[in-house]
């Protein structure tokens, strides 16, 4: 199986990469299957029901309007972020969806009676995975024209019922130059052939574009990530969702700025820029699956503060940050999870944190024992940890979780610096570890808000 770094870092749409996301693309993948099949036309109903965690915290995390949006044709990394709500808010008030209505000459309009047709199951899950729903299309007459199942697995990914009982991502049979799917895999690779960890993925990344391609657009993710960082730290106010939690980034920079130095305040820095982008996220904002929405401020706080606070930063080491951090990802994506609803936060915070420690290793010029080692820093610090958000929201303790991981994942970097990438736990050990503490964590406690801060903080 082979995994693409841009499958990994994808440009999307807050608030949640597995609830808003994933619920898009795939209400996506079912018109464009009505489509296919020809029985568009004849569609005179649609009904989706939402499972598990989906079911669960969906409307804290966007899920219905995802899920409209993308009944509709949009896709999470096109669709307008300044007009969705407003898109949204039209079929509510018409009580009409224009099913693939981007396409031009495919749109196709009918009744949709939110309450009744869009259901979300608080306490019933599906059998493969916590974040299930279903899609039905019926004719005027009422005959089912079409029943799909599908699963949005974490960071985006979707798979459809066939794949169940196989891997989590569709297979990609794709033939790699240096192919692993273990950490010890990669540094023997990497010691085979002396190449460091971010060009091992580069040399992999090209079965699939060139090296032209793949560095454009590993910088267009990167513009992605700076321009969100940007628009957190200016925008002021309420976030949306009823918790009324007041943005914080903008105000904190302002304040920074005023007591000089940034160097001196590096660490405060990182917590911002970390921060600003998960503000973003919760207001449905563009940002950058990396690799999920609820950990989306880890890489790019990290990335900002390699080219802010580290001498000699260019754009080379950005892609080369993306391709080391990419590397890591892959494999917990292949050996664990980075589903919050299937093994808590240690899944999205923890392997964002673990990916952004081992890529600032790689362009702090270590060798791969020392990214593999801050890698494993950067998960071993964070196993455990839940996914608990008070109110259903990506909002507490997301926003500030982030911001923590952050400096953690530049703490753990500097740590594996310092020594010569020899350790006692490996990150294979590590990532096998988050996935047994997944599978012995409590339900409540992965993506439900129905434990933890969820229900020990009053909303209000």
């Amino acid at each position: 199986m082979a995994i693409s770094v841009f499958d990994l870092f994808s440009i999307g749409i807050g608030p949640s990469s597995s609830h808003t996301v994933g619920p898009m693309r795939a209400a996506r993948m079912f018109v464009t299957r009505l489509k296919k099949d020809g029985v568009l036309a004849e569609t005179a109903s649609v009904r989706a029901e939402l499972f598990g965690s989906l079911g669960a915290t969906g409307h804290g995390h966007g899920t219905p309007k995802a899920v409209l949006l993308g009944l509709e044709g949009h896709s999470p990394r096109s669709v307008n972020v300044e007009t969705a709500d407003a898109e949204v808010e039209r079929i509510r008030q018409s009580g009409r969806l224009r099913l693939l209505g981007t396409e031009i000459g495919n749109a196709h309009e009918i009744a949709f009676d939110e309450p009744n047709q869009l259901i979300l199951h608080r306490r019933r899950s599906l059998p493969y995975h916590a974040n299930g729903m279903t899609l039905f299309a019926y004719d005027a007459s009422g005959t089912p024209l079409l029943e799909k199942t599908y699963y949005s697995v974490g960071g985006g990914f979707v798979v459809d019922e066939d794949a169940v009982g196989e891997d989590r991502i569709k297979l990609d049979d794709t033939v790699l130059k240096y192919p692993f799917r273990s950490g010890d895999e990669m540094l023997r690779l990497a010691n085979e052939t002396g190449l460091s960890i971010s060009s091992l993925m580069l040399e992999n990344e090209k079965a699939w574009r060139t090296e032209e391609e793949i560095r454009e657009g590993l910088l267009e993710i990167w513009r992605v990530m700076q321009s969100c960082v940007a628009r957190g730290m200016s925008r002021e106010g309420i976030l949306p969702g009823g918790l009324r939690v007041k943005r914080r980034a903008a105000s904190t920079a302002r304040q920074l700025r005023t007591e000089g130095d940034a160097m001196m305040h590096r660490s405060e820095w990182t917590t911002i820029y970390a921060m600003a982008v998960n503000e973003e996220n919760a207001a449905g904002g563009r940002v950058v699956t990396a690799p999920t929405n609820g950990a989306a401020g880890v890489l790019p706080a990290v990335l900002h503060y390699y080219t802010n606070f580290v001498p000699g930063a260019d754009e080379d080491g950005v892609v080369r940050f993306l391709l080391a951090a990419g590397a890591i990802g892959m494999l917990f994506k292949e050996n664990a999870s980075i589903s919050g609803a299937e093994v808590g936060c240690q899944g999205e915070v923890g392997s964002a944190c673990s990916m952004a420690a081992g890529a600032l290793a790689e362009v702090l010029g270590g060798t791969p024992e020392q990214v593999e080692n801050a890698a494993e820093i950067g998960m071993e610090h964070n196993l455990g940890l839940t996914c608990d958000p008070v109110g259903g929201l990506v909002q507490i303790p997301c926003i500030e979780r982030n911001g923590m991981a952050a400096v953690k994942a530049v703490t753990a970097a500097k740590m594996a610096m310092r020594g010569d990438g020899s350790h006692k736990v490996s990150l294979d050990k590590v990532i096998k570890t988050m996935k047994e503490t997944g599978a012995d964590m409590k339900v409540k406690y992965k993506e439900t808000a129905r434990g933890g801060l969820a229900v020990n903080v009053i909303e209000c």
